[in-house]
């Protein structure tokens, strides 16, 4: 749509060229001085320049000879920039760069958090994990951040070794065994205990001279 409408606007302007040879030069000439005032009043201190703006300078610089054009107030060299740009259908306005956006981090964290908790997922269950919690990714996505953190496939997950999997799983381990303790008196106590393998840290449960089952 906007390539249509400036070649539009280009094939508007030229039959003012053919009415008078000498006449539309100036007709034209003033038409673009009060338009540059018009943008000029807009803009303070420097113009800043709307995408109509182009359009029409660029359509209207198509048809003034180039001994005229130092009534604009951009450099020709701008004008035939504008120009190309605006037949080639890209407007000079930011717009978003192309491909996806980036995955955010807190995502990314969950998805490598899920594939190392869960080794037998492949990309396909994550992608549903994530869509039950809201999250909406593709198992593609999911497969390339897998891949960027050194993640095989789900099959080949599997082969990890057990210090690795303590690790990763130690906050939810707990570990409990007994320790005895000798008095002067010959006296032997047993001390039951628990430690976190996340923490290290330990909590004694109990002491007695005769463990049984309460």
């Amino acid at each position: 749509m906007p390539r249509l409408a400036y070649l539009t606007l280009c094939r508007s302007i030229q039959p003012l060229a053919l009415l008078a040879r000498g006449g539309a030069d100036k007709d034209l000439e003033i038409l673009v001085l009060r338009h540059q005032l018009t943008v000029l009043r807009r803009q303070v201190p420097r113009p800043r320049l709307e995408p109509a703006d182009r359009a029409l300078l660029a359509a209207i610089s198509r048809v003034l000879p180039r001994s005229r054009w130092s009534c604009f107030f951009v450099k020709p060299e701008t004008l035939l920039r504008w120009h190309r740009r605006l037949v080639a259908g890209a407007w000079t306005y930011p717009h978003r760069q192309p491909g996806r956006p980036p995955l955010a981090r807190e995502v990314e964290q969950l998805i490598v958090r899920l594939a190392r908790e869960n080794p037998r997922w492949g990309y396909q269950r994550i992608k549903g994990e994530l869509r039950g919690l809201g999250i909406q990714v593709s198992a593609t996505t999911i497969r390339v951040t897998l891949h960027r953190h050194g993640l095989d496939p789900a099959p080949r997950r599997t082969t990890t070794t057990w210090r690795a999997f303590l690790r990763q799983q130690a906050a939810g381990i707990i570990a409990c065994d007994f320790f005895t303790v000798d008095t002067v008196w010959l006296r032997r106590f047993y001390v039951l205990f628990f430690i976190e393998h996340d923490t290290r840290v330990v909590h004694l449960a109990g002491v007695t001279a005769n463990p049984d089952g309460a």
